[in-house]
């Protein structure tokens, strides 16, 4: 009886030990389990710009401003430069060629001075799309020309391509985190035909929303489509441009839509729940109304305000900031800034914030600032 108590005692250590490593083991199995984190909600800032225009009198200025022996536009640009600093990701609009093998000219077949791509990386811009009517105006050659600047540059791009495999592949950029694609389409070339069939893209319902989606497939959260295109010096988006949003907006793929084409600003519109600004009107050039409307001298700025969680994005609200061309320095001013310290006519930029924000408008999601 003894030893039996004796036994009986050592069971139950036994027994103990054992229940305490299958309790133990079951922690460590719980521990290494993996542990499912969402990932965090980001708020980014895209902003996005109407044309750099480049007509003959303001490379003339940017001569000037380069002492004579070479082409500097970033006075020209140094005002609106803390904005587009201020974006997490900011994406500028080239309208022109710039082929340093050909010497400058402007309207109607364009060229501008290679330098307009140092000014756009001192500025602050992140990318540029290149897709416009004016593509084409110096060939094949100097599409490849103006790429090649831009690269040189360290300039981001999208809109024309140099190859069918460039063509193939989508610009996805990162910033904070998030994986923004941005997609850029011309309505026209001004009749001029494309070199090769992937030299531009023509826009059109069916080729956004496949590359949309080829965007989503390569990891893109954020889906922001450029639009050059409608009826010159009209406020009011064509029926192209309509339709076209109509369809874009509706897809799942597609975050944003923006564009510029028509030199003076169109309106900030939400269609199924989804931002399109219509158009940003010009950023630099030398339109005015000795030549044109005179909204041809004002534009603005946006800045989309988009929330990612995960691959769901969408745009909260866009604000934009009117700017006004002054002339002759070809300086682009904010205006409410140009207001407060003076730097132009105060009648003038007092009208031209009315024209913008009068066809802008404003509202909580859509403000001027």
């Amino acid at each position: 009886m003894k030893a039996l108590r004796l036994f009986i005692p050592g069971l139950l250590i036994a027994a103990a030990v054992l229940a305490a490593g299958e309790l133990s083991s079951a922690v460590l199995d719980d521990a290494s389990a993996p542990v499912h984190t969402p990932p965090p909600v980001r708020h980014i800032t895209i902003e996005a710009n109407g044309d750099l225009l480049i007509h003959s009198p303001v490379y003339h200025r940017a001569l000037e401003n380069g002492g004579g022996t070479k082409y500097s536009f970033d006075e020209m640009l140094s005002r609106v430069k803390p904005i587009v600093k201020s974006a997490d990701l900011a994406i500028c609009h080239v309208e022109t060629p710039m082929t340093p093998a050909k010497p400058p000219s402007g309207y109607p077949i364009f060229n501008a001075p290679s330098t307009l791509a140092t000014a756009i990386l001192n500025t602050g811009w992140n990318a540029c799309d290149t897709s416009s009517n004016h593509t084409l105006d110096q060939g094949q050659s100097g599409l490849d020309e103006t790429l090649a600047e831009l690269d040189r540059n360290g300039i981001a791009h999208t809109g024309s391509w140099a190859s069918a495999a460039d063509a193939a592949k989508p610009l996805i950029l990162n910033t904070q985190g998030v994986r923004v694609a941005w997609l850029a389409y011309t309505e026209m070339t001004n009749g001029i035909p494309l070199p090769n069939p992937w030299s531009v893209k023509l826009a059109s319902a069916p080729v956004i929303l496949a590359d949309a989606r080829k965007a989503r497939e390569l990891g893109a959260q954020v889906v922001i489509v450029n639009l050059h295109a409608g009826e010159e010096y009209q406020h009011e988006p064509s029926a192209f441009q309509l339709d076209l949003a109509q369809k874009l907006t509706a897809s799942a793929d597609i975050t944003a839509v923006v564009g510029q084409h028509v030199h003076v600003v169109q309106p900030i519109r939400w269609i199924h729940g989804k931002a399109v600004v219509f158009g940003e009107g010009n950023l630099l050039s030398n339109q005015t109304v000795n030549c044109c409307p005179e909204a041809s001298q004002d534009g603005y700025m946006a800045l989309l305000h988009i929330t990612v969680d995960g691959t769901s994005a969408r745009t909260t609200r866009v604000d934009y900031i009117p700017v006004w061309v002054r002339h002759p320095d070809f300086v682009v001013l904010p205006i409410q800034k140009a207001i407060r310290n003076g730097w132009a006519p105060v009648d003038e930029l007092r009208a031209s914030w009315a024209r913008t924000t009068g066809v802008v408008g404003s509202s909580p999601t859509v403000r001027p600032l």
